[in-house]
């Protein structure tokens, strides 16, 4: 019986994808005995965050690093560096930035929803938000008229949660911040690439510690040394209510030392959504293929499309009874709308696509037996 059953929950499958709702990753054994062994001693946590710092740069390519609570922390600390920078007067002030140069420029299209709305992990470092364009559509122009001497940053949104057509690239954020002499931002909290961002020019990039690195809850920023150095000086300030404990440091830098030294697991998982696929073929009403990420990740999951007046469900319906059933099964339902879900194979333990292949055909079954009767 896992750790959580004993707690009376139900057994969970992941095949969303590495969501904060379902636990983030599940770590690799070497990272959990890195954090048990972590929280069993004592360390000066300011000496632990520069030599994290070191080594988060030495893993991205930065000028230096710094560990965060989570990529939201990240946000906001990040923020509230490009505000406050070292001072400890203006630290200590934020959120407060009345009167200090505190507009965040932003694309509308990247004003997202994550679980919490991104500008208010803005605000929360001090910062206003500052909408550039449509939500659908933003021109250079769009940017240039809202970047004045009030700005203290641009920021710039790598994800599937943004929209992906219609907006200004990375390159021309990056271009304009140089033009207007304000630092660039990247949030790439589920990025698997942790030196490209870096590598064109931006100064502070924003990553998750428990998305595509499989770390526990945690995430860094890397880039700048200046603006880096401003960051780890925020957990005199805002901070530290988002601060980091020793196991979590070490078990990010654990998995950073871990993350890409397995070749091939790309193609492993790709077998993986190709067999599961092959078998919910099998299934009347359903439709199923092997597609990559919609924001051009290295990343293929199993595209479900189900057909309600042949199968009888909705997907809705079928998302109801995965999500359930003992064990839950949870699949990534952004297009549910439109009859469609995916399965990611990147959090599934062992065989647990076969766990879904069969709850598939059980719930299809329960359908057959229904219309007979």
């Amino acid at each position: 019986m896992g750790i959580y059953q004993q707690l009376g929950l139900k057994q969970v499958i992941n095949a969303s994808g590495k969501m904060t709702a379902l636990g983030g990753s599940a770590v690799h054994p070497e990272v959990a005995r890195a954090m048990g062994e972590a929280a069993m001693d004592y360390v000066e946590i300011s000496e632990l965050i520069k030599k994290a710092g070191k080594l988060i740069a030495e893993a991205t390519g930065g000028e230096d690093g710094c560990p965060t609570a989570g990529a939201g922390a990240g946000v906001a600390i990040s923020v509230a560096a490009v505000i406050a920078g070292t001072d400890l007067r203006l630290i200590e002030r934020l959120p407060d930035s009345a009167g200090l140069k505190n507009k965040i420029i932003l694309q509308k299209g990247h004003a997202v929803h994550f679980g919490a709305p991104l500008r208010q992990m803005i605000a929360l470092g001090g910062g206003q938000a500052i909408e550039a364009g449509h939500a659908n559509h933003v021109e250079e122009a769009h940017l240039r008229a809202e970047i004045d001497d009030q700005t203290a940053a641009l920021l710039y949104v790598q994800s599937h949660h943004a929209v992906q057509k219609g907006m200004q690239s990375l390159e021309k954020m990056i271009q304009l911040g140089r033009e207007y002499k304000v630092p660039v931002i990247v949030d790439a909290a589920a990025e698997e690439d942790l030196r490209r961002y870096v590598a064109m020019g931006s100064d502070l990039v924003v990553y998750s510690g428990a998305k595509a690195i499989g770390g526990p809850t945690s995430g860094f920023i890397t880039g700048r040394k200046d603006l880096i150095e401003a960051c780890q000086a925020q957990y005199k300030g805002v901070g530290r209510a988002m601060k980091t404990g020793k196991e979590a440091i070490i078990g990010l830098l654990t998995a950073l030392g871990r993350y890409g030294r397995e070749e091939g697991h790309t193609g492993v998982l790709r077998g993986r959504v190709e067999w599961l696929a092959r078998e919910l073929n099998q299934l009347s009403g359903l439709s199923a293929s092997v597609v990559k990420d919609e924001a051009g990740r290295d990343i293929y999951r199993t595209h479900v499309r189900i057909d309600e007046r042949e199968s009888g469900f909705s997907a809705k319906e079928v998302i109801r009874l995965l999500e359930n059933g003992d064990p839950a099964i949870f699949t990534r339902n952004h297009y549910a709308n439109t009859g469609v879900i995916f399965i990611d194979p990147r959090p599934l333990h062992e065989g647990q696509e076969k766990v879904i292949a069969a709850r598939f055909k059980e719930i299809w079954g329960q359908q057959k037996v229904s219309d007979k009767s």
